[in-house]
């Protein structure tokens, strides 16, 4: 069958066992490691005397089964590293070491402790064992009897080759075949008795009954009760919480216990664990497993959502009453390794670690994921979940381990999917499962994949949880949204009035559905709120009401469908909506319509006037961003919704708190030493704001410059052309490790072509300074994004934001500079000469210059100065 010749070392068992075959992986089911090492010394001392190179993998707890002298190569490997890591480092040995080696591996029942799962440890081997079984080795595994749920033990059976029971009676071994692949006899299966040489098949049913009933029957199919290590661990933590609560234990005991759950659930990061074991209880924790589809942690963005919800719990009693309470659920990580295995995806996900081919077939994995199953058992629980809910709108969102956690926030990578949850319940079923895996796929998309290796993160443990949450808000007939939503900073980057103090924060406040907040909208506005003069706008120097929000995001229940909606229609949908508390009537618009006899007219604007000028919203909001920022030690960044659930005139409202992360921002700090004389002819821009970012004074190395009027006259197709060409400048060579500054019409990175440059965030982000002319539309106001996925990618990546107004007051732009600079963009891109008459790509230290190029930015004072310095 192959040229090795393989051996279990004992001469009789081979006989029963009709020999060890090339690929056969040997899984030893015992009740004790000193019952499995009997088997292991004469399988390497086998291989040592017929020169068969012998690898030890050793990861667990107990003693060594080999001495390191007696194997060809020894690998102590750390499980607790995370799975990722582990099985990468297992197939790397196994690919290195090549054909025809004997394997032995420690117990396999410690990784079920070290990644607190049976299912992470079947995963692991449904991975390995076929890997294998590629290479024509022999290898040696052990798992501890009745210590595994079948989520463990069914793999295991299911894909090795030989799985033999061992019992140790009246201090004699007996081997029980439970499956060996491929081999018969009449006696295969049947109980074999370990006696000198031998091991000849017990033939009487006396000692047969007797062994095999003395140890509790060890079922391995799907139909076992049996607890693994995830059940066994928090049913010994409810009683824990139970003894506590009688007094029978102390606090101590109790977070001892919490300190232990908390690794399995919340987090592995010490500065989350720090934070949870501050603020989460014992009963807190079971209280998250209680609602717990499967195994594993929850995330990033649900441990922040709950962490905020406990600290302000902490903080004040009246946050009790305020807060609209949350009933999510959490769908766990291990859900989504254990899909990517049993759905043949696993090995998509092992090439996107090589930072050279990370990209490669991910179009064939988002396929696979979009048409993948569940196991029959998630899917009852899902079932479960749904009808919890009924037929209320849910959203379902992305919760990545990394995700939301300090230094990576992953604003925007994975997708969320709200499922409005109509129809009967195997349409909402086939709905809910259909958003799992859409989220599933945006894991491999290219944006997400990207930002991964951008941060080093290709080799990190990231899994995909779920959080599962209610959709807070009003159902009025067939549309369904909150009254008011968005997005809050506690620390406010756009200084742009004397009057903003930074340190208050700022909101982004939208009506309805809070999509409009986190996304760029390129078609509205939103309100920016300075929390320390709530009612002063940021557009007040612009006339009339021209800059509201005038379309509102809403789910169509009749549809069950995500909808947009102009606000008049909403207003006109929805009886009982308290509109005045977020619009008011524009008095000019009606002035008008009187003076032209005009009825019927639709005044109101979305201001929020009353909302910030007469109620405690904006100081609440104020007040709970600091107590988070305090106990985070760090800026913080949330979402959140509110509603008047009761008595609107009485100021009686809820906020739902749905999203909290830490987002450290950098600026609004004054450079101290200003620059004022720039002679005319060597200043290249100026601008008076709004400019947004770190403060800073530096050189610039390259400018890429997108003429505004050359721009305008491109049709979309060619618009989308010059997007691409930047992505390519911004990336070439040339360009790495440079100070990049971008500046062109419109808005950079908007979807919609005619408003400015559809360019991507992984296109730009390696610019330093990014500069939206306003030259396209003379209706365009440059949309600073605060709390949008995109301004997070500026913050995250240090890229200073700011706007140019061409002929405003304390702005600049000097296109004569570009006319008489160099541009390189035929010697960077050859194949893209043709835009060189819209394209500019300059190079801050050509000789044209007599000196460099400097920017100077201060974001406190909001003034930028872009200009030629000769010193």
């Amino acid at each position: 069958m192959s040229d090795y010749n393989f051996s279990t070392g004992l001469k009789g068992l081979d006989t029963a066992l009709k020999g060890l075959r090339t690929g056969d992986n040997v899984v030893w089911q015992v009740d004790s490691v000193e019952d499995y090492i009997p088997f292991v010394r004469p399988y390497c001392d086998y291989n040592i005397k017929n020169g068969i190179d012998t690898i030890y993998i050793r990861f667990a707890r107990h003693k060594p089964l080999l001495q390191k002298e007696d194997a060809t190569a020894v690998y102590e490997l750390n499980a607790a590293l995370g799975f990722e890591d582990f099985i990468t480092k297992i197939h790397a040995i196994i690919a290195k070491h090549g054909l025809g080696c004997c394997y032995l591996f420690d117990c396999l029942s410690d990784l079920a402790a070290d990644w607190y799962s049976d299912r992470m440890l079947g995963n692991f081997f449904s991975l390995t064992c076929p890997y294998l079984y590629r290479m024509d080795p022999i290898a040696y595994f052990a798992i501890l009897r009745n210590r595994h749920s079948f989520h463990a033990t069914s793999p295991i059976v299911s894909v090795t080759q030989l799985f033999l029971d061992i019992y140790n009676h009246q201090e004699q071994l007996y081997v029980h075949p439970i499956k060996v692949a491929g081999r018969y006899s009449s006696t295969m299966n049947t109980l074999h008795l370990w006696q000198a040489d031998e091991f000849p098949a017990v033939r009487t049913s006396g000692p047969t009954t007797e062994i095999l009933t003395e140890k509790p029957w060890s079922r391995l199919d799907s139909a076992s009760l049996m607890n693994g290590y995830w059940s066994r661990t928090f049913a010994q933590a409810e009683q824990a919480q139970a003894d506590y609560s009688a007094g029978r234990i102390d606090k101590i005991q109790a977070e001892q216990w919490r300190d232990r759950l908390l690794r399995m659930v919340v987090s592995r990061e010490p500065k989350v664990l720090e934070m949870a074991k501050k603020y989460l209880t014992l009963e807190d924790v079971l209280a998250i497993r209680r609602r717990m589809v499967g195994t594993g942690l929850i995330g990033g963005k649900s441990d922040g959502m709950l962490l905020a919800r406990a600290i302000l719990r902490q903080a004040d009693e009246k946050w009790n009453k305020l807060l609209e309470p949350h009933d999510s659920f959490y769908i766990g990580s291990d859900v989504f390794y254990t899909f990517l295995v049993q759905n043949d995806i696993w090995w998509y996900r092992q090439q996107q670690r090589d930072k050279e081919g990370f990209l490669k077939d991910i179009d064939q994995a988002r396929q696979q994921i979009l048409t993948g199953e569940f196991p029959d058992y998630i899917i009852k629980q899902f079932i479960d979940v749904l009808d919890y809910f009924g037929q209320w709108p849910i959203i379902v969102r992305s919760s990545s381990l990394m995700e939301d956690h300090f230094g990576n926030i992953f604003a925007g990578k994975y997708d969320s999917v709200f499922c409005v949850n109509q129809g009967d319940r195997q349409q909402r079923l086939d709905e809910f499962i259909d958003a799992i895996r859409h989220i599933y796929a945006s894991t491999m998309s290219k944006e997400a994949l990207t930002y991964r290796a951008q941060r080093g993160l290709l080799d990190k443990d990231e899994q995909m949880a779920l959080l599962i949450q209610r959709v807070s808000g009003v159902n009025y007939g067939s549309l369904f949204f909150p009254q008011a939503a968005g997005v809050g900073f506690s620390f406010n980057p756009y200084v742009w009035d004397e009057q903003v103090d930074p340190e208050a924060g700022m909101l982004r406040l939208v009506f309805g559905l809070g999509t409009r907040a986190v996304n760029r909208a390129d078609d509205d506005y939103t309100r920016i709120v300075a929390l320390n003069i709530p009612q002063k706008k940021p557009t007040a120097d612009l006339e009339g009401n021209g800059h509201t929000q005038r379309k509102v995001d809403a789910l169509d229940m009749q549809r069950s469908s995500f909808e947009s909606f102009s606000f008049e229609d909403i207003a006109g949908q929805c009886p009982g909506l308290p509109l005045d508390m977020f619009a008011e009537k524009d008095t000019e618009l009606l002035r008008r319509a009187r003076q032209h006899n005009v009825r019927d007219i639709f005044a109101w604007t979305l201001t929020f006037s009353k909302l910030l000028g007469e109620t405690d919203f904006a100081a609440n909001m104020r007040e709970m961003m600091k107590i988070l920022e305090q106990a985070y030690g760090s800026t913080v960044d949330i979402e959140f919704t509110l509603n008047f659930f009761n008595d609107a005139e009485k100021g009686d409202y809820n906020i739902s708190l749905v999203q909290c992360r830490p987002l450290e921002i950098k600026g609004a700090a004054s450079l101290g030493e200003s620059v004022e004389d720039v002679a005319d002819e060597n200043l290249i821009l100026k601008s008076a704001g709004p400019v947004i970012g770190q403060s800073r004074a530096e050189s610039i190395d390259r400018i890429v410059y997108v003429s505004p009027k050359k721009y305008g006259y491109l049709s979309e197709r060619d618009r989308h052309s010059i997007a691409r060409l930047i992505g390519r400048i911004t990336h070439e060579d040339s360009s790495t490790g440079k100070t990049i500054m971008l500046l062109g019409p419109g808005r950079w990175g908007t979807s919609t072509a005619s408003l400015g440059i559809p360019v991507t965030f992984a296109e730009i982000n390696t610019a330093s300074i990014i500069c939206e002319i306003v030259a396209m539309r003379e209706d365009f106001v440059p949309d600073v994004s605060l709390g949008t996925h995109f301004f997070s990618d500026l913050i995250e990546f240090e890229i200073l934001y700011m706007a140019l107004y061409p002929g405003r007051q304390g702005h600049r732009l000097n296109e004569e500079f570009f006319d008489r600079a160099k541009n390189h963009l035929a010697e960077i891109c050859p194949d893209q000469s043709q835009w060189a008459d819209t394209v500019f790509v300059l190079d801050g230290k050509d000789p044209i210059f007599d000196g460099s190029i400097r920017l100077y930015a201060d974001t406190k004072n909001q003034k930028v100065l872009s200009y030629i310095s000769d010193k």
